[in-house]
C-alpha cells in the first residue's frame, strides 16, 4: 500500500480517489472547493489538506485530475503547488486531459527537482471512473511507470506506456478523434433511420451484430433515440479536447477535416444550450431542422 495524494475531485477524480482508498492506500485529497473534499471524506477513509503543497507532504505518488493546462499549472506550480511539497523520488501522475506541451513542460520541471512524472489521461467517462474500469494512456519513463502502475490499477481496466512524456496526451487525442467521427456517424445513421420511417431500435439490433458495431452504438443509441442527453461526457469538455488536438494537428501536419467539422457541429450544440449535454447530442442538432 502507498501513501497517495489526489488533487482534484471532479466527476472523474472523486471516484478515482475513492478506489484508491478502498484498495487500502493512505489517501489525502485536495480540491479547490473544500466542501467537495469534506463530502469525499464522509464517504471514504482518508484525509484532506487546504493546499496542494500540504496534501502531497510525504506522498509517494501524487495523482491529479483537473480541467485544463491552466488548472494543472495552478495546482502543480508555485509556492503552494504540488511540486513545492513533493519529496525527491515522489511521482506525479497527471490524469488531466491536457496538451502534450504542458506534459513535457512538467516532466522537465519534475526532472530538475528529482521527481518522477507521468502524463496519464484516461478514457471511459464518469461511468468508467465510478466502476474502476478506465483505460489509461501513459507517457513517461519506463522505470517511473513500473512504480506507479500497481497503484493506477486501482481504477484501471487497461493501461499502457505509450512512449516518452507527452505520449499519453497524444494517445488521448487519437481517442477523441475516433469518438468525434463515430458519434457523428451514429447520429446521422439514427436520424436517417427515423426519416426513413424505420424502427431505430430494430435497425441497431441488427447492424450492431455486424461491421457497424461500436461502443458508442451499444451504449448510446437507446438514449439518443429517446432524446435523452442530460448525462455523460459533456459537449463543453469535448470541445476543450478537440481544441487541444486540432492545435496539435496544425503543428504536426496531420489533416483532420472530419474532426474539425464535428467540432463546429458541437459548437452548434452549445449554441442550442447543450454545452452540458452528452456528446451523443449531435443527433439533437440534426433533429432540430426536421
Amino acid at each position: 500500500m502507498a501513501k497517495v495524494a489526489f488533487l482534484g475531485l471532479g466527476v472523474m477524480g472523486y471516484p478515482m480517489a475513492g478506489h484508491l482508498a478502498r484498495k487500502g492506500h493512505q489517501v489525502t485529497v485536495y480540491n479547490r472547493s473544500p466542501g467537495k473534499a469534506e463530502q469525499w471524506m464522509g464517504e471514504y477513509a482518508g484525509s484532506s489538506a487546504p493546499t496542494p503543497c500540504e496534501a502531497v507532504a510525504g506522498a509517494e505518488l501524487v495523482m491529479c485530475c483537473v480541467g485544463n493546462d491552466d488548472d494543472l499549472r495552478s495546482v502543480i506550480l508555485g509556492e503552494q503547488g504540488a511540486f513545492a511539497g513533493m519529496a525527491p523520488g515522489a511521482i506525479l501522475v497527471d490524469h488531466t486531459t491536457a496538451s502534450a506541451d504542458v506534459a513535457r513542460e512538467l516532466a522537465a520541471l519534475a526532472t530538475e527537482r528529482g521527481l518522477g512524472f507521468l502524463d496519464a489521461p484516461v478514457s471511459g467517462g464518469q461511468a468508467g471512473a465510478v466502476n474502476g474500469v478506465l483505460t489509461v494512456m501513459v507517457g513517461g519513463e519506463a522505470e517511473t511507470y513500473a512504480v506507479a502502475e500497481p497503484v493506477i490499477q486501482s481504477y484501471a481496466r487497461m493501461m499502457r506506456l505509450m512512449g516518452p512524456a507527452g505520449s499519453g496526451q497524444l494517445s488521448k487525442m487519437v481517442n477523441q478523434i475516433c469518438i468525434a467521427g463515430l458519434v457523428q456517424g451514429l447520429a446521422e445513421a439514427l436520424n436517417f433511420a427515423q426519416c426513413a420511417g424505420l424502427d431505430g431500435h430494430a435497425v441497431v439490433d441488427v447492424i450492431s451484430k455486424g461491421a457497424a458495431q461500436s461502443w458508442q452504438m451499444e451504449n448510446r443509441y437507446k438514449t439518443m433515440l429517446a432524446g435523452e442527453f442530460d448525462f455523460g461526457f459533456a459537449v463543453d469538455w469535448m470541445r476543450k479536447d478537440l481544441s487541444i488536438l486540432l492545435e496539435e494537428s496544425r503543428r504536426n501536419g496531420a489533416q483532420l477535416p472530419v474532426t474539425a467539422l464535428v467540432d463546429q457541429f458541437y459548437a452548434d450544440v452549445q449554441a442550442m444550450g447543450g454545452g452540458r449535454w452528452d456528446t451523443s447530442s449531435l443527433l439533437a442538432r440534426l433533429q432540430r431542422n426536421r
